[in-house]
């Protein structure tokens, strides 16, 4: 395996890792106790590039990828290179919320808007302030809350549940799937308008069995911070290890790669 022979646009703080060099990592926040960048590969320096160029810019971001390759992380790292770092990174998961559970988590609700609702809440459209609001799994936004969504894209207004008042929706979208949303309008299951508000600036994160310079990076990292959780401080890979982890191909992607 050869050495990364240069780091062109990487930040200069960046860390490297004790083996094998040539890996930065970039603080980005948390993702699942997570929370590091780890750039070896030119792959991944180009998804770099691109996270710089798009940072500075209030356009929609659509991250398309294989589930377990960092989605979250990619947002993260945007919002950290953007002139919003200091504002909040709200992370919403699509795929778990419907119907009124839906609305709800995003629009918030005013006291006495519903059986159970004894006091105001903030939704994340309120949450993210002129922030980030990350959208993880977009494409499971059940259809009847998608025309909702749109409203509040096009009006940047909304009212939480129960309210009169328009609030103000400031915040930058950066939404992240794995399915094909382009099958999904054709099919009818996602609505175009909605699809043409999301898809400003398209990227799709490599999944890791197509930068296979990043596998013994990331392993050596994530043997670091578990050597520094369980103060197993002699822990380390022998080659074989890292032969096995090298010949595998990774189809749940980073996320497996740290749970092995």
């Amino acid at each position: 395996m050869k050495k990364a022979k240069d780091t062109e646009g990487l930040p200069a703080n960046g860390k490297n890792l004790p083996d094998p060099g040539g890996a930065v990592i970039l603080e980005t926040g948390s993702e699942e106790g997570v929370g590091s960048f780890v750039i070896r590969s030119r792959a991944m320096r180009e998804v770099y590039r691109l996270a710089t160029q798009i940072a500075g810019s209030d356009a929609s971001v659509l991250v398309y990828s294989e589930s377990g390759t960092g989605k979250e992380l990619f947002a993260r790292l945007v919002h950290r290179l953007s002139d919003r770092r200091h504002r909040p990174f709200v992370a919403v998961n699509c795929g778990v919320l419907k119907g009124e559970l839906f609305a709800d988590k995003f629009f918030g609700h005013e006291s006495g808007a519903f059986t159970g609702a004894q006091r105001q809440r903030k939704g994340s459209f309120e949450a993210a302030e002129d922030g980030t609001l990350f959208l993880d799994e977009v494409g499971e936004i059940p259809q009847p809350n998608q025309v909702d969504f749109l409203r509040v894209l096009e009006q940047r207004t909304f009212k939480r549940l129960g309210g009169e008042r328009d609030l103000p929706f400031a915040a930058r979208i950066v939404a992240a799937t794995n399915r094909s949303l382009p099958e999904m309008v054709q099919t009818g299951l996602f609505r175009a308008d909605l699809y043409y508000r999301l898809n400003v600036v398209p990227i799709s994160l490599p999944p890791l069995r197509h930068r296979r310079e990043d596998i013994l990076p990331l392993a050596e990292h994530f043997l670091g911070l578990f050597r520094h959780r369980y103060h197993k401080h002699g822990l380390g890979l022998r080659p074989c290890a890292k032969r096995a982890l090298d010949d595998h191909q990774w189809p749940g992607n980073v996320r497996e790669l740290k749970n092995l």
